[in-house]
């Protein structure tokens, strides 16, 4: 996979640079290409594998668009969603299902050899995957045309910035983007720039740091869990996971503005929100209204009554933690979140609770610690060595390199904090986004220094890479 820092960024100038030198359906095609060869990088039977995948749904939203008769479109519509979470069930959930069979088989004495097979998860493919069937389901419900021209459609699907985590792109939002003509424009590009500097910090210096003190404490350096180890660990993942997929959905935002494209906003200061609902308002934006969309309002969202509203919050969230990984503990971290959610909107109903009378501060503290308390499952590598972190907090253990654990993790988390503070209460996407031109400078090369000189010196690749 292309996404070496130094490397990309090269491939990124090359094809920033040729990109302007072309008029606007050879920008389209050639863009198509670099996306094609950014992808392929790593792995081309992926890449046959992607460009299969946007064939079929090609043709079948055409399909869809020209048909008259109900059935036939119900039908087609059937069969893209069927091929899509196929491919994506197979390569994703097939040994984990497997393994499962296998376990609850063997609890119940039942002897049984299920086939296991080594298959590698091609890169991206939960992110398009669910970029195909939003664009199937909108052509369905006749919200936008379905593209004629698979050259727009393609670029659509695999336009590199975002293809391999995301922020997942609504059809409607980035469609019509690529079918028209882009202007050059540097006030856009500046932005973008800035963006990507952001991003770089957010990685870099944020996320690989704390990713130093999380990768201790689950993996035993600190000793066996104790409270100070399970909040050292917690803590420090909570803000390795935001710096790090913030910032990538900052340089994906950058990098599609030097070209003239808009990405949605991916991130609002989510560890400032007041409430589990607020927090997912805030939080991978354009995987909490994807799921909103395509599949809680229509599973019938809140429309059948209290029950299924209950119901249809814990399924969604079962939902979108298996989508993150064939691991038992992302389901359980999915599901934590539903019954968060059930529970909150249980409580939400009644008024005269005094706890809905708590100063916004104090909500915003419970639900970031609400928060933290479930990325222990997102985190850890089994049910089992959850458990464990969770047993820790029964315990005490003091060692002496404690202090200088958490005094390195303040100094490389609460400066995000403060980020977020400030875009909280000026409002703005990034820092100095409304200052004058100098301001902006500063901040950027501000930016590029802190990384080049506070940057972890390791080489970790994106968390959301591996969903």
């Amino acid at each position: 996979m292309l996404f070496d820092t130094p490397i990309f960024f090269c491939f990124l100038c090359v094809v920033v640079a040729a990109y302007w030198c072309l008029d606007f359906r050879n920008q389209n095609r050639f863009l198509l290409v670099a996306s094609y060869f950014f992808y392929g990088w790593w792995d081309w039977r992926f890449l046959c594998l992607m460009i299969a995948s946007t064939v079929i749904d090609y043709f079948i939203a055409i399909k869809i668009e020209d048909a008259q008769d109900p059935k036939v479109r119900r039908f087609l519509l059937v069969l893209s969603l069927v091929t899509n979470f196929s491919i994506l069930g197979f390569f994703k959930y097939f040994n984990f299902f497997a393994d499962s069979a296998a376990s609850a088989l063997s609890l119940l004495k039942i002897p049984a050899s299920l086939p296991f097979l080594r298959i590698i998860l091609p890169p991206g493919i939960s992110f398009y995957t669910f970029q195909e069937v939003a664009y199937i389901v909108d052509v369905y419900n006749q919200r936008l045309p379905a593209s004629r021209s698979f050259v727009d459609y393609g670029l659509f699907i695999t336009l590199f910035p975002h293809l391999i985590a995301g922020p997942i792109q609504r059809p409607a939002h980035l469609l019509p983007q690529v079918q028209a003509p882009r202007q050059g424009n540097s006030e856009k590009a500046f932005d973008g720039m800035l963006l990507i500097l952001e991003g770089l910090f957010r990685k870099c210096v944020i996320a690989d740091n704390c990713a130093l003190v999380a990768n201790a404490a689950f993996a035993g350096s600190f000793g066996r869990p104790s409270l100070p180890v399970v909040l050292l660990g917690t803590y420090a993942f909570a803000w390795q996971i935001y710096g790090d997929f913030s910032g990538y959905s900052s340089i994906a935002r950058g990098c599609a503005q030097l070209m003239g494209f808009h990405f949605m906003v991916n991130f609002r200061q989510p560890y400032l929100a007041d409430s589990i609902q607020d927090f997912w308002r805030r939080w991978h934006i354009s995987l909490s209204t994807w799921l909103r969309d395509y599949l809680y309002i229509p599973l019938g969202g809140n429309r059948h009554g209290e029950r299924q509203t209950y119901r249809n919050l814990l399924l969604t969230m079962l939902l979108g933690g298996l989508w993150h990984g064939a691991n038992w503990t992302y389901v359980f971290w999915g599901g934590l979140h539903g019954g968060g959610l059930a529970v909150e909107r249980k409580l939400a109903t009644k008024t005269d609770l005094p706890r809905w009378r708590l100063p916004r501060w104090f909500k915003r503290i419970l639900v970031f610690h609400f928060v933290c308390f479930t990325w222990i499952f997102f985190r850890a590598q089994s049910m089992r060595a959850a458990w464990l972190m969770l047993k820790g907090l029964g315990s005490w253990t003091w060692r002496s390199e404690f202090p200088a654990a958490f005094m390195f993790l303040a100094i490389f988390s609460v400066p995000l904090l403060l980020v977020d503070l400030y875009l909280e209460s000026s409002g703005e996407e990034y820092c100095f986004e409304s200052a004058n031109v100098p301001a902006r400078v500063i901040f950027g090369m501000a930016c590029a220094l802190v990384a080049a000189l506070w940057g972890a010196n390791q080489a970790n690749a994106f968390i959301y890479f591996q969903f």
